[in-house]
């Protein structure tokens, strides 16, 4: 006994799909201190900021040097997490939305 064949059904094709928008940055940003030792500031940003040695060396020279330093620009909610780190080992950081 044959059977007639019948077509399988077939599956609309999805519609592409839209590319995704990027997070707007927000930038994380080091003030001078005069409390903090350097050496603390910099083994701060590269535990909490995950920057390199020298990175973290530079963003601590520069708030000394100039009085404000980037440290990072992320999405907002890593911004506010790294920033409320250093904020509680007394270090002084802000955020600001960046470009």
């Amino acid at each position: 006994m044959s059977q007639a064949s019948t077509p399988l059904p077939t599956r609309p094709t999805p519609a592409p799909l839209k590319p995704t928008e990027k997070l707007p940055l927000w930038n994380v940003l080091l003030h001078n201190d005069e409390v903090n030792e350097m050496g603390f500031v910099v083994e701060s940003l590269c535990r909490f900021a995950r920057l390199s040695v020298p990175t973290a060396t530079r963003c601590t020279m520069e708030a000394h040097k100039k009085g404000l330093s980037l440290v990072l620009a992320t999405h907002r909610e890593h911004a506010e997490l790294v920033a409320e780190q250093l904020t509680s080992l007394r270090l002084t950081v802000t955020i600001e939305p960046g470009n």
